[in-house]
């Protein structure tokens, strides 16, 4: 048992625990619904931007619960965050199963979206004020290792179960475990309270939200987002004819994301959050111009240079604002995981409309069948680089900004 400065009596490692199972049920609902999308979109005759719009509500859910979240925290608590997170992760699992329809799709992943989008509006504000300076780095990037640590439970439980001949629905129920699992170790727990009282003021969050680097961060994280989750997301389908596994090449990107992120304190305090931001956005954008031109087993470096480049964007985006922004408080935290969020849901049916697009074109020029999948499907991946490309230019411009200012705060 740590005890934090705040509230000795506060359990702050059950309460991190409990807060990376919540985590493993968000990366599950991510990694069983990109597996079983192609069945899916098969039983239920749904063309791909339909399936981008199912999509889009898993992503459109985070951000609305999230800045919730954010503006609620210090009021309601939490506990109390998280206690309707449970609700909305297990309703919104057994609807899934049991709508076998599109509306019912949408809304059943609107609901899984909700409960994900608590998830991070409780857990990075209190691990946050639960831990101090570089170990608050340390501990938000192990809390975001388990997103990519359950999509490669997740892809591995989909990959196996399909092959196995197993519907989509048992796969969802498999969802389930953790979500129970974090309910029973948050029950009866109390949280920490905010580090500094600033932090408490929703006052002081919106002045702090309202700064240049704030609203900066804002774009930054748009694009950082859309370049994390674009490609995972349709992996399996554009990825389907290239001669490489997609379930395991997300299984591979996410496992090395893992194990980057579990060490992610460490560089952190070597290369501090501006150098290590910059450094993925240029791997981020090697590894997906990769996808888009390589087949095979030039597949699997495409995408360890793609998961190098894309595992310490969330963590650091959201440690970033809490440690260089920090009277923008849980709510400065959320808001910036919400711009995410939303940009993805933004994007999603976007992607989509770009799959069908690419492949009606590809189509005209005369390919069929396997070719004109792959071929289509590395079109779209093209179209996508220019994501992290903008992102090299934005995060040299914070390199510069932070080194500016750390200079000046030095002087005075």
């Amino acid at each position: 048992m740590e005890n934090t400065t705040n509230a000795p009596q506060i359990n702050s490692k059950r309460l991190f625990y409990g807060s990376c199972f919540a985590l493993i049920t968000t990366a599950l609902s991510f990694s069983i619904r990109a597996g079983i999308l192609p069945q899916l979109g098969e039983e239920l005759s749904l063309s791909a931007e339909q399936l981008g719009f199912i999509n889009s509500m898993w992503f459109l859910g985070f951000p609305i619960s999230m800045v919730i979240g954010g503006l609620i925290y210090h009021s309601v608590g939490g506990k109390r965050i998280m206690q309707f997170a449970f609700f909305a992760h297990a309703l919104g699992i057994i609807l899934t199963i049991y709508s076998g329809s599109y509306i019912g799709l949408l809304i059943s992943t609107l609901l899984i979206g909700l409960g994900n989008g608590c998830t991070e509006a409780a857990c990075n504000p209190m691990i946050a004020d639960a831990y101090q300076g570089s170990r608050m780095s340390k501990m938000l990037n192990r809390f975001h290792m388990w997103f990519p640590g359950g999509i490669v439970i997740g892809s591995l439980i989909s990959k196996f179960m399909t092959d196995a001949g197993l519907g989509w629905e048992t796969q969802i129920w498999v969802i389930l475990i953790p979500t129970l699992i974090y309910a029973y170790l948050y029950f009866g727990q109390a949280w920490p309270k905010a580090k500094i009282k600033e932090a408490a003021s929703i006052g002081s969050n919106f002045k702090a939200m309202f700064s240049p680097l704030f609203i900066f961060m804002m774009v930054c994280m748009a694009l950082t987002a859309i370049t994390e989750f674009g490609p995972q997301q349709w992996v399996g389908i554009i990825l389907s004819k290239s001669g490489a596994s997609p379930m395991l090449i997300l299984a591979l990107v996410t496992g090395l994301m893992a194990v980057a992120r579990y060490f992610g304190g460490v560089v952190v305090k070597k290369f501090d959050q501006t150098g290590v931001l910059l450094g993925s956005s240029i791997l981020a954008t090697l590894g997906i111009y990769l996808f888009s031109t390589q087949t095979g087993g030039m597949a699997y470096v495409a995408a360890v240079i793609f998961a190098l480049g894309i595992a310490y964007f969330w963590p650091n985006m959201i440690g970033f604002t809490a440690a260089k922004i920090p009277k923008s408080g849980a709510l400065g935290m959320s808001v910036i995981g919400a711009v995410g969020m939303f940009s993805s849901s933004i994007f999603q049916p976007i992607i989509g409309k770009w799959i069908d697009s690419d492949r009606a074109e590809v189509a005209a020029s005369g390919l069929t069948g396997d070719e004109l999948e792959l071929v289509a499907g590395q079109q779209t991946l093209g179209t996508m680089v220019i994501f992290p490309a903008i992102l090299i230019v934005l995060f040299t411009i914070l390199w510069f900004w932070i080194k500016k200012r750390k200079a000046e705060t030095a002087m005075a």
